[in-house]
């Protein structure tokens, strides 16, 4: 496979046995011990992901409110800090450009992750839409993106997060500044396996790092990766 995307963590996927696959041109593990297998510790137990390749944007401004309720179909005027929302975004004839959470980390302040194959396009059409008080930035690039799902996330994240109380964190909410085993992390409550679990996110350096740690921690629950 070659001109194809890596994530932060693709040495890592060799040393863990993964087997990779073309996914929207990215390079990204299908399987490590097994889909079944993983499928099964995820729904009993715990998985861990990587979706580093997911896209992140920052919109900054005053006017941020504003643009995103005319951006987005979901009321983001209902997001209090600390909170997600999952949504969509449409083009004028209501066509769907892509859906998408967004994250309220202040006032005046959201982080929207978008889907891989369509970063580069909702960000072009976020700014052919731009108002004067609004600025947005592709900050893809500065992230990895963890995902822990399954029954036992909670309690695997929570021998790495020291006085942080995840059960706090209630669903579709979050927290930054988390240490997850002295990696700074936004922690938020949020996936798309259908199970409990949290998405992580961290400087892109701190990926692999944050990876193995991860997965030491679970290694007493029967965790999958």
């Amino acid at each position: 496979m070659t001109n194809l995307k890596r994530t932060p963590l693709f040495e890592v996927y060799r040393e863990y046995g993964g087997k990779t696959i073309d996914f929207g041109g990215w390079e990204l593990p299908v399987q490590f011990s097994g889909i079944k297998d993983e499928h099964e510790a995820v729904r009993t137990k715990a998985g861990l992901f990587d979706v580093s390749h997911m896209g992140e944007v920052d919109v900054k401004g005053p006017g941020s409110l504003s643009f995103l309720q005319k951006m987005l179909t979901n009321d983001i005027s209902k997001l209090q800090l600390g909170g997600a929302q999952y949504t969509a975004m449409c083009y004028e004839n209501g066509g769907t450009v892509d859906d998408l959470i967004v994250y309220k980390r202040a006032e005046d302040d959201y982080l929207l992750v978008v889907n891989a194959a369509n970063t580069e396009k909702d960000f072009n059409w976020l700014q052919a839409n731009l108002a004067e008080d609004v600025q947005i930035t592709n900050v893809s690039s500065d992230y990895t993106q963890l995902a822990l799902q399954g029954p036992a996330a909670e309690k695997i994240l929570q021998k790495l997060s020291g006085n942080t109380d995840l059960s706090e964190i209630g669903f579709f909410k979050f927290k930054e500044n988390v240490m997850i085993n002295g990696i700074s992390t936004l922690v938020s409550r949020t996936g798309y396996t259908g199970e409990d679990g949290f998405e992580i996110y961290s400087d892109s350096k701190n990926g692999p790092a944050l990876w193995k740690a991860i997965m030491d921690a679970g290694k007493e629950e029967g965790f999958s990766r």
